[in-house]
């Protein structure tokens, strides 16, 4: 062999370990920063656990170095990486408080510490989680305020901390977080306005924020939610009129308002653009003027409640269209007109709602002649409450043959 192809042979050999010297730097430097990830994962997790002070169902008690931090219960890890994707802690009637740590399981994607007894605050730090797209705490017994820094979890799409101590303001920032879908912030001690910012979000299906001290003027930009499927935002204290954009967001299939001070009237073109309809609330409020006979353009109504109200006049609507009908709740109004005839003449048009469950038009101004269509009402019925009225004449007796009712007729 001569000496250039020697030389050849060493430059091969050469340009060869060079490349697998340069294949194994990467590899090895992959494999520590997985290490330090991991590490930190599990550290933070010892951390949380530390923080618990009662386990009764032993959810933690494999929280320990004889097991892999992926095969501990609650602990989900990802596919490709030994990072912490998933922490699941619900219902296993934990307490303690939540630590700050939390915020260190940067590939955390959701949060689900419902029905636990947590009796701390929510920690700030969660606003570091970038990739969380699921905070669920409802039921957990959490105290302070919602940190305005959640709006740093740019990819959160649902946040749910209903039943527990919240108090303060719902923050304004909540408004940046635009892949929001579902916000349930219910049955807390949140006070202030609503923020108009939440109009921002045009991703949001569901807004839930009932039993709390909210008040104010509901914002107009609401209106602008277009896929806006369910809006509660019953039990506060809110006052004003209902913004007419309410009556114009066409995804609607919930809109629950009852239990606020809330004046004015509804639409005459009440219905007309909510085709997908199916619970009407706005019952003990101060809303005045006449039912719109335009209603039955919801024709997938299904509860309809404007009970204790101001409501009058005579009811001059044609229910034949809302057969999904099972709940007519308009107790406790003016309507009627003092007694004149025909009052009652709309119970004819209900009897197409064949899942009627509950019928009440009692404490109103309804006056003359039962009419015999109450006996076809649906098969269904349950309660049917009469009283209070100027009818006169009897209850028909085939209502008494009806399975399970219970009618009053004071």
């Amino acid at each position: 062999m001569g000496i250039g192809s020697t030389l050849s042979s060493i430059s091969r050999v050469a340009i060869l370990q060079s490349c697998i010297c340069l294949l194994l730097i990467p590899i090895d430097g992959i494999t520590a920063i997985r290490f330090r990830g991991y590490e930190r994962d599990r550290q933070a997790l010892l951390t949380i656990k530390s923080q618990i002070t009662n386990d009764p169902l032993g959810v933690t008690s494999s929280w320990n170095n004889s097991v892999d931090m992926c095969q501990w219960q609650g602990v989900t890890c990802g596919r490709r990486h030994p990072r912490v994707t998933k922490l699941d802690l619900s219902r296993q009637q934990l307490g303690g408080t939540l630590s700050p740590h939390v915020g260190n399981l940067s590939f955390l994607r959701l949060i689900n510490l419902q029905d636990n007894n947590f009796y701390g605050v929510i920690p700030s730090e969660i606003g570091r989680l970038s990739r969380l797209e699921s905070l669920i705490l409802p039921n957990s017994s959490f105290g302070g305020t919602i940190p305005a820094n959640l709006t740093h979890c740019s990819n959160l799409i649902q946040f749910n901390a209903s039943r527990n101590n919240l108090v303060g303001n719902i923050p304004t920032e909540l408004g940046n977080l635009l892949k929001l879908q579902i916000l349930y912030i219910s049955y807390n001690n949140l006070t202030g306005q609503l923020p108009a910012s939440l109009g921002n979000i045009s991703t949001l299906q569901v807004i839930s924020l009932w039993d709390n001290k909210l008040q104010g003027k509901f914002p107009d930009t609401l209106g602008l939610l277009k896929g806006l499927v369910t809006l509660e935002l019953s039990l506060n204290n809110f006052s004003g009129l209902i913004p007419f954009s309410f009556y114009n967001i066409s995804s609607l299939e919930g809109l629950n308002l009852g239990g606020n001070h809330l004046s004015g009237s509804l639409p005459v073109t009440f219905g007309s653009n909510l085709p997908k309809l199916k619970t009407f609330v706005l019952a003990a409020n101060n809303l005045s003027g006449t039912l719109p006979e335009s209603l039955p353009n919801a024709s997938k109504l299904e509860i309809f409640d404007v009970s204790v109200n101001h409501f009058s006049g005579k009811i001059s609507i044609n229910f034949k269209n809302t057969k999904n009908l099972s709940w007519f709740n308009i107790e406790i109004n003016n309507l009627g007109s003092n007694g004149g005839d025909g009052d009652l003449d709309f119970i004819k048009t209900l009897t197409n709602c064949s899942r009627l469950r509950t019928f009440s038009i009692c404490e109103n101004q309804f006056g003359g002649f039962l009419p015999n269509s109450i006996t076809n009402l649906s098969t269904t019925l349950i309660v049917l409450y009469l009283g209070r009225n100027q009818i006169t004449g009897s209850i028909p007796s085939r209502i008494a043959i009806k399975t399970n009712i219970m009618p009053r007729h004071e």
